[in-house]
């Protein structure tokens, strides 16, 4: 794949020192300007997080602090230490990589965390996937996401887009299970005009249209072995054919697929190529079902109803207690879209204010299996309480303790007794 290097501006206005700058950073995007109006117009196509370094032959103390207070990170003295500089270098592009991390983890709503500017938790299991994926974003390296239909697969690859370097290309997404597999080549590939029948035009695949940017092959599992062997060839090689075609495509994408299949399993039952699988899955990154995710299904539940109120009956002021009981009993099969479905159609139904378990036309959930040893009943029952009380309060730990009927301190201590990070 093509590197995606990091941009470095050097001003400079002794030309020698600008040409051995230039040439130290040679792993660099470098851009150089010798005055201040040539810098100023390069520093605003990048503007956005900048971090200032500056080296000044003037090394008065007055002069360091205006620089600091201006918004420079550090503040250096001439003669220049190339090595020195370069640590500044990297201290300034680490601490820019964390401030970006940090904003795109950010917490805006009051319920709950919006992760990669989609994703909507605040289980300690989901903000563990999606610190995974801001922090390999930058890395240029092919993603396999795992998880069951409905725990938001495509959202947490757009996410990991939006992340990278390559946000402001295309993100293109196929479902390879959704497409005959007669079709899923051409789809894929492209195919010159007359290639077959039908083919009335030239016709750019996915694959070409992602150029530069992301590729997102979603349920990978179901790409016929025939048609493995060509997409194996393109991850080697970075260049297509399109059906009918003869001339080599030259195209840089990332790849970003996943599945709800076991890989492993059709590898050893060969109807998956372990090789392909290995070009694939760089990094593999777990996503956890909707049951797993501590709070979450309360959380969403209150977000989809805001949501669908607003666009389709806005006589609903939230849910009832019963209805969210009964949404945190159910252990949602169909993860996040079971619940998304819901949740519209308990809207629409809704005959009061509130919307009711009734409504959500759920059962009675799944009936926990007999604790018949008292002390780990015990523990299970705290465990449950407690998360379904901060879930319910949003994450605040005041209201929670009310709740629960007992203080603050005291659930700080049970918190930190089962090691419950919510």
């Amino acid at each position: 794949m093509t590197e995606h290097r990091q941009k470095l501006l050097i001003v400079e206005d002794d030309l020698d020192l600008q040409k051995q700058l230039k040439w130290s950073y040679e792993g660099f995007d470098v851009s150089c300007a010798s005055n201040r109006e040539d810098a100023l117009a390069l520093l605003r196509e990048v503007e956005p997080g900048t971090k200032i370094i500056v080296v000044s032959g003037d090394g008065a103390h007055e002069s360091a602090l205006r620089a600091i207070s201006a918004g420079a990170l550090v503040f250096g003295h001439k003669p220049v230490d190339i090595d020195e500089l370069h640590m500044l270098v990297r201290r300034a592009f680490h601490a820019h990589e964390r401030e970006t991390q940090n904003a795109l983890l950010q917490q805006p709503d009051s319920d709950g965390a919006l992760l990669l500017g989609t994703i909507r938790t605040a289980s300690p299991e989901m903000i563990k996937v999606a610190r995974t994926i801001v922090r390999i974003a930058p890395a240029d390296i092919s993603v396999l996401l795992l998880g069951a239909s409905g725990t938001g697969k495509e959202l947490l690859a757009r996410g990991l887009h939006n992340a990278s370097g390559r946000r402001d290309k295309p993100f293109v997404a196929i479902n390879c299970g959704a497409i005959p597999e007669n079709l899923l080549e051409s789809e894929l590939f492209g195919h010159e005009k007359g290639a077959f029948t039908g083919a009335v035009k030239t016709t750019e695949g996915k694959i070409e249209l992602a150029h530069g940017g992301t590729l997102f092959l979603d349920e990978v599992g179901d790409i016929p072995l025939a048609l493995q062997v060509k997409l194996l060839r393109f991850l080697q090689e970075r260049n297509i054919e399109r059906i009918g075609g003869r001339k080599a495509i030259q195209v840089d994408v990332r790849v970003v697929c996943a599945t709800h299949r076991n890989l492993s399993q059709m590898i050893s039952e060969q109807t998956f190529r372990d090789d392909l699988y290995y070009r694939l899955a760089e990094v593999t990154v777990n996503i956890p079902p909707l049951a797993a995710r501590t709070g979450d299904a309360i959380l969403l539940a209150k977000h989809f109803t805001s949501k669908f109120a607003r666009e389709m009956n806005p006589t609903i002021k939230g849910m009832s207690t019963g209805a969210l009981a009964a949404i945190d009993a159910w252990n949602w099969p169909g993860n996040v879209r079971e619940l998304e479905n819901r949740v519209k159609r308990a809207v629409i139904m809704a005959e009061g204010a509130f919307v009711t378990a009734d409504d959500l036309d759920l059962g009675d959930g799944n009936a926990d299996d007999l604790q018949l040893n008292l002390k780990a009943a015990r523990e299970a029952a705290d465990r449950k309480a407690i998360t379904r009380a901060v879930a319910r309060t949003e994450g605040n730990i005041s209201n929670a303790a009310k709740l629960l009927g007992i203080s603050r301190p005291t659930l700080y201590d049970l918190l930190k007794q089962y090691d419950l990070n919510v």
